[in-house]
């Protein structure tokens, strides 16, 4: 039986952005190994478990909270990819790959905080 959090597709798009990042992150030169690399693992990982722990929340405002800092991870990423790439550990093609699996979920994740948000239809 799968976590409530599991039927997500913000989680699940966002799980498989970290176990790629996991496995790229394996063939950076040695010396990255508690650097570049554990900071993109740290981030990537953030984003599935912020999902996940703010799931659980009761009120919208900290499920909310938690999708905050979920997307602010992901920005963290694609910037230690950005850099990543300038400094040659992985080719444009596999940016481009991370990228727009980085946007997929970003777009994911705005859509469900949005819709978490008060209607502005509401009456007065």
């Amino acid at each position: 039986m799968p976590r409530p959090y599991e039927r997500l597709i913000a989680w699940q798009e966002a799980y498989k952005l970290c176990l790629a990042i996991y496995r790229q992150t394996t063939e950076f030169p040695s010396y990255e190994r508690f650097a570049l690399a554990n900071q993109m693992r740290r981030a990537a990982s953030s984003v599935a478990l912020n999902i996940a722990e703010g799931n659980m929340k009761r009120s919208k405002k900290e499920k909310m909270h938690y999708l905050e800092i979920a997307l602010g991870s992901l920005e963290e990423l694609h910037a230690a990819c950005r850099l990543a790439l300038d400094l040659s550990y992985v080719t444009a093609k596999y940016f481009q790959l991370v990228d727009d699996k980085i946007q997929r979920t970003s777009f994911i994740l705005t859509r469900l905080r949005a819709s978490m948000q008060p209607s502005s239809n509401s009456s007065i």
